[in-house]
């Protein structure tokens, strides 16, 4: 379940009418819950050639690899162990990224942070108390992916302390996972959804672009939120990290869940959400939350020195007020 510890802030609404065609190709839908979310495929074909069954086995072995709420699951013997095990395809792909993307952002991705979001209330146990400053400095001592190795199949950390959380990650994998079933089916034209990540590949039948509908804040607080914009994409994945739907409130205190691998609090800056446009989920999920964790200039920066991405952030000015601002490769999505 990995929705659970990544929030899908600026959530994604689908705004994607399929029709009947001349050439016999019609939508199929296939709609389940896995990974502590919900989940909806699209789908033209002539027959129903991909099947809940199938998407759902799918979803169960990267769950028994690499949930933290599943007892069972290699995640939960790794992070229990003493000194490493041996992965299976599933997580090595994920922590070759994962080393990837904590390199490519200077350590503001990185997936050691698990015994923190523990400590602040979004892990598997329910907290009593936020962690006061010792508690923190202390499982620093455990953070940083310098305590990890990977050689080949086999995971090495340094410590028994050091534990893994893929939750800002591994979901968008599950999407590219389940888009290249669909491809390996013969499908051309699909979006896949899982708890707001998505990627799709169009163009529809009748040659229109797949829509998709971004959502953010709304004007006044309290309100729900809005779709602000509207975008047309035929390839590719979207997915968005942000704090102003998934928090904890202990008292007069209020916590995010996106936690700082430098500092081990929560972030505390500027930026509301992050909406990020990749070639495929895995990208956009491992790099939204990092951007996160930058100011909107340094981010802005950052995708523009990156090859087909592309970035949409919703931010606080310092009066207060919401602003919204987008990279040039991501105003040429949006249709409305």
């Amino acid at each position: 379940m990995f929705s659970v510890n990544k929030s899908i802030i600026l959530s994604i609404s689908l705004l994607i009418s399929f029709f009947f065609r001349k050439d016999d190709q019609r939508q199929f839908t296939i709609q389940g819950y896995a990974q502590g979310t919900d989940y909806t495929i699209k789908y033209f074909a002539r027959d129903s050639v991909v099947t809940k069954g199938a998407v759902d086995s799918i979803l169960a072995v990267i769950d028994s690899s690499m949930s933290l709420y599943k007892p069972y699951s290699l995640i939960c013997q790794f992070n229990a162990s003493k000194q490493g095990l041996k992965l299976d395809a599933h997580f090595k792909a994920v922590m070759e990224r994962s080393f990837e993307i904590n390199k490519a952002t200077s350590g503001k991705f990185d997936v050691t942070v698990a015994p923190l979001v523990q400590a602040w209330g979004f892990g598997a146990k329910p907290i009593q108390a936020f962690p006061d400053s010792s508690v923190v400095r202390d499982l620093l001592k455990s953070t940083g992916m310098k305590h990890l190795r990977l050689s080949g199949n086999y995971l090495a950390k340094n410590s028994q302390t050091v534990q893994v959380d893929l939750n800002g990650i591994a979901q968008g994998y599950s999407v590219d996972i389940v888009a290249d079933h669909l491809l390996k089916k013969g499908i051309k034209a699909f979006v896949v959804e899982i708890g707001g990540e998505l990627r799709m590949k169009g163009p529809k039948p009748d040659g229109s672009a797949l829509r998709i509908g971004i959502e953010g804040p709304a004007p006044v607080a309290g309100a729900e939120p809005v779709v602000r914009h509207v975008v047309s994409i035929n390839n590719g994945a979207i997915t968005t990290s942000g704090n102003y739907r998934k928090f904890l409130q202990k008292g007069s205190k209020k916590v995010t869940h996106l936690i700082d691998p430098k500092t081990g609090y929560p972030l505390n800056n500027d930026m509301i959400s992050v909406t990020v446009y990749a070639k495929d989920a895995i990208t956009a999920d491992g790099y939204d939350n990092a951007l996160m964790a930058m100011n909107v200039k340094e981010a802005l920066a950052f995708v523009g020195r990156k090859k087909d991405m592309e970035v949409y952030i919703i931010y606080h000015r310092k009066d207060g007020s919401v602003a919204d601002t987008l990279s040039k490769g991501f105003r040429k999505l949006i249709t409305d």
